[in-house]
């Protein structure tokens, strides 16, 4: 006779799921972060409200110089991320923490920094500042969606494999492809070798971020070879094969460039950002 289960056990797996469900960097601590950078900005705009109302608050006013104190320091505190990845620890100050923290401060940040400005803007460093600032911002909101997307992607794509792993595959099938091309004519042959000699990937970034090749020569030889054609059947197969594992490395590039061009935008406006913002606080205390 079995032995009757326990009432809890038939809760465990589901139980065990939701303790396992994924949290993402978004809702760190149930919006942690979130919550901050709300109460943040709600304070910058009551001061920014309640403050003497003529002359308005601008960079210059005392209210102007805290904004601009908060953002500079928010600015030099939000570009150590590059420096804080490189670092993995857990706890409060995990690198999901602080990747949370990035985000929703950096949405605070603009509010902040607009409110130091005064909404006087001109041809000068301090509106370079602010709107390499906005650059900045900006790219970082494509980077969320970038990173809240692609990695999922390139892990289902991979498929619990590699880029080493995909390469081996694609070496052993052209090993495969030139021991059952001996066997073909010559046109068929060099058919096959061209297929194995063409570029696993476009050569350029336009057909790295769209995942095709041109001319594909793998495509050619299976369109101009007969599949039906009893001698050409395991060729056919091997160039099937090496198709859709191109498809698959070409997938794999795809995703990784446009992370990469995006790092291209938003690391390379961080710095100016960081520059201009050098001149502008410069600027500001040798005219006091």
């Amino acid at each position: 006779m079995n032995a009757p289960i326990p009432a809890g056990a038939m809760r465990a797996p589901a139980e065990g799921r939701r303790t396992a469900r994924h949290e993402g960097f978004l809702g760190h601590r149930r919006f942690f972060w979130a919550w901050v950078a709300l109460l943040a900005t709600a304070a910058a705009v009551l001061l920014y409200a309640l403050d003497d109302p003529w002359p308005r608050p601008n960079g210059g006013t005392a209210l102007g110089y805290a904004l601009g104190t908060a953002g500079a320091l928010l600015i030099l505190w939000l570009s150590l991320l590059g420096l804080r990845k490189r670092r993995y620890t857990d706890g409060q100050w995990s690198l999901k923490a602080w990747v949370s923290a990035h985000v929703w401060l950096g949405l605070a940040l603009g509010v902040i920094a607009t409110l130091h400005t005064g909404f006087q803007f001109g041809w000068n460093v301090h509106t370079l500042a602010y709107g390499l600032m906005l650059l900045v911002i900006l790219s970082g909101l494509l980077g969320v969606w970038l990173y809240a997307r692609l990695p999922r992607r390139l892990s289902a794509n991979r498929a619990e494999t590699s880029e080493r792993a995909m390469a081996a595959t694609l070496a052993e099938n052209d090993r495969a492809l030139k021991e059952a091309a001996r066997l073909l004519d010559d046109r068929s042959a060099a058919l096959v070798e061209a297929a194995i000699r063409g570029p696993a990937v476009g050569p350029t970034l336009e057909q790295r971020l769209s995942g095709r090749v041109r001319r594909c020569a793998t495509a050619a030889a299976r369109a101009r070879l007969d599949a039906t054609d009893p001698a050409l059947e395991t060729v056919a197969a091997l160039l099937g094969a090496r198709a859709a594992l191109l498809a698959q490395m070409r997938r794999h590039v795809q995703l990784k460039s446009t992370l990469q061009l995006w790092l291209l935008v938003h690391v390379p406006a961080t710095v100016g950002l960081l520059a201009a913002l050098l001149a502008h606080v410069v600027s500001v205390f040798f005219y006091w």
